[in-house]
């Protein structure tokens, strides 16, 4: 599967909370971040938890400044998360 981000991309994180083995943390749900870089393609690890066959998604580290993430954040305003994130998981903003 060929990869639909690049570095620097603006994404959104889908904020949606489907039953099952889900690795998207909901801290991020719905959250703006950049694409930082492209890992590859691996197995979706939803449908490998349960033992079944799995396709390919590409998987990306994206970086969330954490002042967009927490309320009250008093941190400094350049401070980030980085998380890994499959590409089913991510809206172009």
């Amino acid at each position: 599967m060929a990869q639909r981000f690049h570095s620097g991309d603006e994404v959104r994180v889908r904020d949606d909370y489907p039953i099952g083995h889900i690795r998207t943390p909901v801290y991020i749900r719905g959250k703006t971040g950049r694409i930082e870089q492209y890992f590859g393609n691996f197995g979706n690890p939803e449908t490998l938890a349960y033992s079944l066959p799995s396709d390919v998604r590409p998987l990306y580290k994206v970086s969330f400044r954490q002042a967009d993430l927490w309320p009250g954040y008093s941190g400094s305003q350049r401070d980030s998360v980085e998380l890994d994130i499959y590409e089913h998981w991510l809206e172009k903003v």
